[in-house]
């Protein structure tokens, strides 16, 4: 199965609460009107788009309806598809990589999928041909230090790790040295994944990129936030609160296959200007992929 067979079939939920929803609304309305627009809204709004989102895209489908002079109301289907690409696709998905070491800081609260998300994306780079190295640096628990070891066990890349307890800045400045001396292409950091409300946290992260600036001056770095698309506005709220902290380069978005929700999606490129640069649909290794947006919007319609 392709990865577009594989993103229909995890989207299967949020498909039947946004999309059989819009259709069974379009087929039952003779014209475009007011209402037909209201029934629309709602059933965004009730999909996890959020309402500031919601109300542009009413009002940008409204006005494609004038300038083009619709008048059947199934042909709205392919202006919402239209409008949707077009917001999914505002930013640049890719990851840069472009140094050699590149990093990969991967931060997130425990519970969304962050170390298993760093497992694949480490796996997906090997298969591309570059040379990964982990990072430990969630050294607040044991298990996600052996949780790491298992996955770089798994996907055949090397990991450096202290013990629990350990600085995790210190982690992540040998890793450096270790990427350096092996020449690694990308350096994947862990880090620790206890509640963002918590400033010693951020603290840790603002460390961490100190010595990455300081060992690595130039180095191309992404900083990828993991977030639980089965969580929905929360999911929201917790980028909201790590950006005043971090400055986040893009999402991960895990669990989409579990939700009927899946327009938290477009809520978190629309609203936080962040992208979405990975989503996961399943618990495979190649379940998670990089983000397309006209192929996400094909395989929600489809």
């Amino acid at each position: 199965m392709g990865f577009f067979d594989r993103l229909k079939q995890g989207l299967e939920k949020t498909r039947k609460g946004i999309t059989e929803q819009i259709d069974k609304v379009l087929v039952s309305f003779g014209k475009i009107d007011d209402e037909l627009f209201d029934q629309l809204e709602e059933i965004l709004i009730t999909s996890d788009v959020g309402m500031d989102t919601t109300m542009r895209i009413i009002e940008d489908l409204k006005e494609k309806v004038r300038e083009r002079k619709i008048i059947d109301p199934m042909k709205v289907k392919e202006l919402l598809k239209e409008e949707l690409t077009e917001i999914l696709s505002e930013e640049n998905a890719d990851l840069d990589l472009s140094s050699s070491p590149a990093v990969i800081i991967v931060i997130g609260v425990n519970g969304v999928g962050k170390t298993t998300s760093i497992g694949k994306i480490a796996g997906l780079l090997k298969e591309g041909g570059r040379k990964v190295l982990l990072a430990a640096g969630d050294t607040f628990r044991a298990a996600a230090i052996d949780q790491l070891e298992i996955w770089s066990n798994r996907v055949g890349v090397d990991i450096i790790k202290h013990t629990e307890g350990a600085d995790p800045a210190a982690v992540v400045y040998d890793a450096i040295q270790s990427a350096k001396a092996r020449r690694a292409d990308v350096l994947i950091c862990d880090t620790a994944g206890r509640l963002h409300t918590k400033k010693n946290l951020m603290e840790e992260l603002k460390k961490i990129s100190r010595i990455i600036d300081k060992e690595l001056p130039g180095a191309s770095r992404e900083t990828l936030l993991v977030l639980d698309a089965t969580t929905g506005q929360n999911a929201v709220s917790q980028a909201k609160v790590f950006s005043e902290s971090a400055k986040i380069s893009g999402i991960v978005l895990t669990k989409l296959d579990g939700t009927a929700k899946g327009g938290i999606v477009i809520t978190i490129k629309s609203e936080l200007k962040i992208p979405v640069k990975l989503i996961g649909v399943g618990e495979k290794l190649e379940d998670l992929q990089k983000f397309n947006a006209s192929e996400f919007v094909e395989a929600l319609f489809a």
